[in-house]
């Protein structure tokens, strides 16, 4: 699966990570905001790095979280969700609005194969990046340093760094540097 190779998402031991995830995102979704011991443990437990320093405002989701790696503050906003079949980097300093969606999973065209079988892409986010609300970053995307995605935007191409990317599908629309 991490290889980005095709695999049986029904697989026991996939699903049993699945819902190790779930019952963490739940509880991060469930707890108090005051709770911020309980919240900061899971976190850790959660993702594959960065659970120290990053903050989510619930709800938040994800496949499986310990493919998720974080560099430091990184920030949430209410209802992202990341399918993290391959790995997701997401770099420092990294802002996130409301209901932005990350994914690494992705399915054959051919019908009968995607009954059964899915593969992924790894996602990577540079450094100082702001991702407008409702964004969606599709499988295999590499986001460069400083750049800015608008709302609602599909990214489906690379984007460089500093630049901004509004549209579906996402386009650069003017260079920040």
């Amino acid at each position: 699966m991490l290889a980005g190779e095709l695999y049986d998402p029904n697989d026991p031991e996939l699903a049993e990570a699945r819902m190790v995830a779930w019952t963490r995102c739940h509880t991060i979704n469930t707890s108090a905001p005051r709770d911020e011991k309980l919240r900061r443990s899971i976190l850790k437990e959660l993702f594959g790095s960065g659970g120290n320093s990053v903050w989510l405002e619930p709800p938040f989701r994800c496949d499986y979280g310990t493919n998720i790696y974080f560099g430091e503050k990184v920030y949430f906003n209410f209802d992202c969700v990341i399918l993290d079949v391959c790995e997701v980097r997401i770099g420092s300093n990294v802002f996130l609005a409301p209901g932005v969606h990350i994914y690494a999973a992705t399915h054959p065209l051919d019908a009968e194969q995607r009954r059964t079988q899915e593969f992924g892409k790894p996602v990577t986010i540079g450094n100082d990046v702001w991702i407008g609300g409702k964004a969606v970053i599709c499988p295999g995307i590499t986001i460069g340093d400083r750049s800015v995605i608008g709302a609602g935007s599909v990214v489906t191409k690379d984007v460089p760094a500093g630049v901004v990317v509004a549209g579906n599908p996402g386009r650069v629309i003017r260079a920040l540097d």
